[in-house]
């Protein structure tokens, strides 16, 4: 799974990854299946009921474009009598012009109107899809789960579709605009045009009524781009926050239990048992003392608290053993917590942090009583 920008932190939720809304064209995430591929060489931690409790789950993102578009009535642009000047001709030129931009605007706000809703439609689809996966997880599922996976495909082809859909909205946009400047420049020719010389009455008349046809054509082009600005900035932000969700839900597909879900406990109360970095201290320390530890769901929620306080922090993992024994048992300590590093580490990432902002090393401490891996904000 590619790994996900930085964002204002975590989403609730299911996101603990750096997502934002880097363009207006989004790239689709590579097929969930690459991330079973490694099943047989990492197996997960155990669950262990007496492990620190998990976050609670949170609400969806809300689904965007969900609103009707403002309604945007042309109006007709009047006619006057070729008077045989100059003058006139230049008139009907620019009418011509305008009543073109009158008729696109038809056209555009209708289409607006249809990508809005196809837009809606796959938003909509792609939560059902996300909401019956978190709902197998939550009830307990088998790790790797092949339908699950096939959920997993169906929510991200329906981002896709909502990317298409806003990939078409921005080329909307970039029509809108021409259009837009288009009547500017007309409202700047009126203006001159009052100017030349060669008149008649009858002319300023006419260049009178069609300045303030314009003016409105103008008005009406402004509210359509503003509309469809508006809709490419929330829908680009859903989908960027959502593809960072989805980086979370493939690893939780992947261990069989929801990072974030909900046990019927508080956020504050899953991370009372965590300390949080100062100075030197760890972020969280995982005692690997017994077979089986788990130590995702506390990780989770340290992470995800640092990152809403943080959104560019990095971490560094340490891998800490102890020094008592001979010589051979502290060697296999040693081994033993790199390895235990390496796992923490994976875990991470598969949470949706990029590998660009982890280090791990490793250490040893007269102090430790077995192995440990330490977290630490850097």
């Amino acid at each position: 799974m590619r790994g996900i920008p930085a964002q204002h932190g975590l989403k609730k939720g299911l996101v603990l990854a750096f997502a934002v809304a880097g363009g207006l064209s989004l790239a689709a995430c590579s097929d969930i299946d690459s991330m079973f591929a490694d099943e047989a060489a990492y197996d997960a931690p155990v669950v262990d009921p007496a492990a620190a409790p998990p976050p609670s789950a949170a609400a969806f993102n809300t689904v965007p474009g969900a609103a009707p578009v403002a309604t945007i009535t042309p109006i007709t642009i009047d006619g006057g009598a070729d008077t045989g000047t100059q003058v006139n001709r230049t008139i009907q030129s620019l009418r011509a012009q305008v009543s073109g931009l009158q008729s696109k605007i038809s056209s555009n706000s209708a289409r607006l109107a249809e990508l809005r809703n196809a837009g809606a439609g796959a938003a909509g689809a792609y939560q059902e899809a996300k909401a019956r996966i978190t709902t197998r997880l939550q009830v307990g599922t088998t790790r790797g789960n092949p339908e699950l996976v096939a959920e997993w495909n169906t929510a991200q082809g329906q981002l896709d579709a909502l990317s298409a859909n806003i990939n078409a909205m921005n080329a909307l946009g970039t029509d809108a605009t021409n259009d837009s400047s288009t009547a500017h420049f007309a409202q700047n020719q009126i203006s001159a045009t009052y100017t030349v010389s060669g008149a008649v009455d009858e002319d300023h008349r006419q260049l009178r009524l069609l300045e303030d046809q314009t003016a409105q054509t103008t008005v009406m082009l402004d509210r359509l781009l503003k509309e469809i600005s508006d809709n490419v900035q929330r829908s680009t932000a859903y989908a960027a926050t959502e593809r960072a969700n989805l980086t979370v839900l493939a690893a939780s597909i992947k261990s069989g239990e929801l990072y974030g879900g909900g046990m019927g406990v508080s956020m504050g109360s899953a991370v009372s048992g965590v300390q949080m970095a100062s100075g030197g201290t760890p972020l969280v320390v995982i005692k690997f003392d017994r077979p089986g530890v788990d130590y995702q769901q506390i990780l989770y929620a340290a992470l995800n608290q640092t990152l809403q306080n943080r959104p560019s922090a990095g971490f560094q993992v340490v891998a800490v053993s102890p020094t008592r024994g001979t010589a051979a048992s502290v060697q296999i300590a040693q081994s033993s917590a790199r390895r235990n590093a390496q796992d923490v580490m994976r875990s991470i990432t598969d949470m949706g942090v990029p590998a660009a902002r982890l280090n791990v090393a490793s250490t040893t401490d007269p102090g430790a009583t077995g192995n440990e891996v330490r977290v630490f904000v850097r």
